[in-house]
């Protein structure tokens, strides 16, 4: 990390893994002024030509569902001291919104995804990689739990998809991706040794920067 450059931070991990929570901890605990925040997840791809119906039924757990490549543009961008216009996604409709967050550049840029450790360009623009790892069991309740009462999803639809998409792609992208992280954290933002290590190491990173 040299004085005039960005540090790249990528947590990634199983669908409800708890890697979103491990960021907003390292957010909380570093400091949100330091970080510029790149949520994957952010740049589904919009399909317009779509009805509701068979935007619902896409495989949104295959890489090729992301625009990755305007993520990669983004990171570049922050590193090179410019603001990104972050698009903001809409998950109850399967749709990209008109709004967008502007995100200014900081001392660290974090991004996160269940799928930021299959793509090499990705990869190779990051300087820490950390892998979250949590049991399937619990991550398809805490999924469950999340897409019924923060998406409006109904049971069936959800263990659908689980069985369908979510599975079969996590044992074909996702947890493959794991052999490229740096640090392997149980539990993510639950785990708080193992997140007070982390978020330790980024400050002493800041204190030097």
């Amino acid at each position: 990390m040299t004085d005039d450059k960005p540090l790249v931070f990528g947590v990634a991990g199983g669908t409800a893994s708890g890697k979103t929570t491990a960021a907003r901890a390292i957010l909380d605990a570093v400091g949100a002024s330091q970080i510029a925040y790149l949520p994957h997840d952010a740049y589904y791809k919009d399909q317009p030509h779509l009805s509701l119906e068979e935007r619902a039924a896409l495989n949104y757990d295959h890489p090729s569902s992301l625009e990755t490549k305007l993520l990669i543009k983004h990171i570049k961008w922050l590193l090179e001291g410019k603001a990104v216009p972050v698009p903001v996604y809409d998950f109850t409709g399967h749709r990209r919104t008109d709004e967008t967050v502007l995100v200014e550049p900081a001392p660290i840029i974090l991004v996160d995804g269940i799928l930021i450790f299959t793509k090499r360009k990705l990869r190779d623009l990051m300087d820490i990689k950390v892998f979250v790892d949590t049991p399937p069991d619990i991550r398809f309740i805490r999924r469950l739990e999340r897409d019924m009462h923060e998406r409006g999803r109904s049971l069936d639809s959800v263990v659908l998809q689980y069985l369908e998409t979510v599975r079969p792609m996590h044992i074909k992208f996702v947890e493959p991706s794991k052999q490229f992280a740096d640090v392997i954290i149980p539990n993510g933002g639950l785990n708080r040794v193992a997140m007070a290590m982390v978020v330790s190491r980024l400050r002493e990173l800041l204190v030097e920067r």
